[in-house]
C-alpha cells in the first residue's frame, strides 16, 4: 500500500460526519420516554436503514 492509499483511507469527510450526526439525532429521539409506539417503530426502521446504507 502506498502512502497516498493509506492517507485516502483515513480521511474523515463532511458527509461521514453528517451521517453520524443524523444517526445520533435519531437515536436520541428513540430514547425519549414519551415517544409513541408507531414513532418508535418508524425510528428503529430508519436507523437500521441508514446504518446499512452508511455501512455501520
Amino acid at each position: 500500500m502506498t502512502r497516498d492509499e493509506d492517507t485516502a483511507k483515513t480521511v474523515y469527510t463532511c458527509n461521514e460526519y453528517r451521517e453520524e450526526m443524523i444517526l445520533l439525532a435519531l437515536r436520541r429521539r428513540l430514547q425519549q420516554p414519551d415517544l409513541a409506539e408507531e414513532e418508535r417503530t418508524r425510528l428503529t426502521g430508519e436507523i437500521a436503514r441508514l446504518e446499512k446504507e452508511f455501512g455501520f
